[in-house]
């Protein structure tokens, strides 16, 4: 299902991206889609959302009433298109895509860390140096302690994934001895 609803917001989140680079409005439009996002994962709202008995324009009216004025006319007008299609639903991984538009256009790359033990603002500042210096994009990292890594770091930058933790080297070994 995931991979289904990706694809069916590509189109939807590249639109609005064309669109908020042609207003110049990128920063607007991630609040829309992020209060769009958060309305459509409240669970009361997926209820209404997945409901037969609410029609296309009762679910519109009750969407629009609830976001009151978080909403320009073009926001609306997303809302509308997507009732329309029926594709509410996904509104999340719009914007989430959305999000991936709008950081590689402004060359920016969200890095996620994983240590076993926490990581100190220095040692993200040093990180973060490696990383723009070897991809050349600004780097933003989030970091989190996980100690079932035994020791070292995991770092997932986009697509790359460097793994320099203790249990990825057991795993590394154990799949080379076969076991």
């Amino acid at each position: 299902m995931a991979g289904e609803a990706s694809t069916i917001a590509r189109p939807y989140a590249e639109a609005v991206f064309a669109r908020a680079k042609e207003t110049s409005s990128l920063d607007s439009w991630s609040d829309t889609l992020a209060f769009l996002a958060s309305l459509v994962a409240d669970p009361m709202m997926g209820e209404a959302i997945g409901n037969p008995k609410f029609d296309q324009q009762t679910l519109t009216d009750l969407v629009l009433d609830v976001s009151g004025d978080q909403l320009d006319a073009e926001g609306q007008n997303l809302v509308k298109l997507l009732v329309a299609n029926d594709r509410l639903s996904v509104a999340g991984e719009i914007a989430s895509m959305f999000e991936v538009l709008k950081a590689e256009d402004q060359r920016v790359l969200n890095v996620h860390v994983r240590s076993a033990y926490a990581v100190k603002p220095e040692q993200e500042k040093q990180i973060a140096a490696a990383l723009k210096a070897k991809l050349g994009y600004d780097i933003t990292i989030t970091s989190e302690k996980d100690t079932a890594l035994i020791g070292g770091v995991h770092i997932r930058a986009g697509d790359m994934v460097i793994d320099g933790s203790v249990s990825g080297q057991l795993q590394q070994l154990a799949n080379e001895l076969g076991i």
